[in-house]
Order: C-alpha cells, then sequence, then structure tokens
C-alpha cells in the first residue's frame, strides 16, 4: 500500500477567498481511490491534501494533514473503518469521518455512526451529491445515503444509540420519541408535513427547498418549528418519528 501527501492547489487570485475543504482519502483499492481523488479535484472548493490505503496508514497521516474531512472505507485489511473512526477523530478531533463504502449493512452503520462518524455515503453515490455530502460534513452536518434511512431506523429502533457523536442520541426505543411527540403535541402544518416527509427521505435543506420551490431559509424555520413542535432535537429524531408514523397509518 502507498502512503503519500498531496500538495495543496494554490487558489488563483479571482477565485473565492473561502478555503476549500481539505480531504484524506483511506481506500485500498488503488484504483478506485485515484479515480475519486482524480473525480474530486474537479469540484472547486475541495482540496484532496492526502491518501492511505488503509487504517494504520491514515492515524499516520491524519495529526500532521489535519484534514477537515477523512472518506473512510470500511472493508479496509487489518482494521476496518468503523473500528478506526474512534482512532482518527482522536488524534484530529477537528476531523469530520465520512463513510464512503459498498457496505450496506446496517450494523456497519450503526456502529459508524456510534463511533463517531459524520455520515455513512455508499460508494454508488453520484459525484456532485458526494461533493455537497462532503461540504455538509464539513459544517458539521450529519450526512447519510436517503436509501439506507429505513436501515437508519431500524438499527436504532432495535440497538439503542448510545452516545452517538456528532449524531444526537436517538432513544433506544424509537417509540419512545413517537410518544414525547404525543405529549403537548401541536399539529404540524400542511407545509411542516411536507418538509417533514423530506427530512425523513434523507434530503438535506437545500434539497427541500427545490423539491417544494420555497427559500432555504424557509425550510430551516420549519425544520425549528417541526422539532419544537414534535419535542425533538435533530433531524435523525424526526425521520424516526415520520417512519414510525407511516407505518402505524
Amino acid at each position: 500500500m502507498t502512503t503519500s501527501v498531496l500538495p495543496v492547489a494554490t487558489t488563483p487570485a479571482s477565485a473565492p477567498t473561502t478555503p476549500p475543504v481539505t480531504l484524506l482519502v483511506v481506500d485500498d483499492h488503488t484504483l478506485f481511490r485515484r479515480g475519486l481523488i482524480a473525480l474530486l479535484s474537479q469540484y472547486e472548493g475541495l482540496s484532496v491534501v492526502g491518501e492511505a490505503g488503509d487504517a494504520a496508514q491514515a492515524l499516520r497521516l491524519v495529526p500532521q494533514l489535519q484534514p477537515q474531512v477523512i472518506l473512510l472505507d470500511n472493508h479496509l485489511p487489518g482494521v476496518m473503518g468503523v473500528d478506526a473512526i474512534q482512532g482518527l477523530r482522536e488524534v484530529s478531533p477537528a476531523s469530520r469521518v465520512l463513510m464512503l463504502t459498498v457496505s450496506e449493512d446496517a450494523q456497519d452503520l450503526a456502529t459508524a455512526l456510534r463511533n463517531g462518524a459524520q455520515g455513512y455515503l455508499l460508494k454508488t453515490i453520484d459525484g456532485d451529491l458526494l461533493a455537497q455530502a462532503i461540504r455538509r460534513a464539513a459544517r458539521g452536518e450529519p450526512v447519510v445515503s436517503p436509501e439506507l434511512m429505513g436501515k437508519l431506523v431500524a438499527a436504532f429502533r432495535s440497538q439503542g444509540a448510545p452516545e452517538i457523536t456528532p449524531v444526537a442520541s436517538i432513544p433506544a426505543d424509537a417509540a419512545a420519541v413517537a410518544a414525547g411527540a404525543a405529549s403537548g403535541f401541536t399539529p404540524l402544518s400542511p407545509r411542516e408535513e411536507d418538509v417533514l416527509r423530506e427530512i425523513a427521505r434523507g434530503a438535506s435543506n437545500k434539497e427541500i427547498a427545490r423539491t417544494l420551490d420555497i427559500a432555504e431559509t424557509t425550510v430551516k424555520i420549519h425544520v425549528q418549528h417541526i422539532l419544537r413542535k414534535l419535542g425533538l432535537s435533530s433531524r435523525v429524531q424526526a425521520a424516526v418519528y415520520a417512519s414510525d408514523r407511516q407505518r402505524a397509518e
């Protein structure tokens, strides 16, 4: 396996002054890793500063590079990606770990989030969506591939989510979410119901704004109202609540 540090591209004088999101790509498949780096280099505002072929190499590079986002495969030689998350966060607490894997296993998904991953994406993701997810993760937003939302809900319904970082904890029994929401329940408006459905689908505020043809700031206000009315503290809890309600209907 090769380990290398890539030079940070200089920003042209005419380019936006906002510093690019720095990335470390960790994947044991050299062709995929190099292809991913070439893909990401095409996106403005993203800068791959290093690459590694396994968790041990990543652990050596991260303290030196301090990347904002670590793109981490799960099936790595030696230490699995989900088991390396805590160590990577210990050597660089400010770095966000974003899983990028072929594994759709609910256990891997739950373990990754429990160990502190900022998000969990499948390698089948479109390049534009991946770039968006990286930017969101760098801002501290939890990101999960929409097709995995059902498994996310199921995983936390069966296992609970003790001390998930940075995704807010979900009650061990998802029914507790609905019960908490039922006490002092204030009905959601039709537009808030629309936003809640999109949250359950895993859409970002920008995607919801585009789908519902409203301003992104309006979406943020709706999300705040939804969480307050339902007595919830995070978008993931809202997704769990929406899923449970759909099952009950």
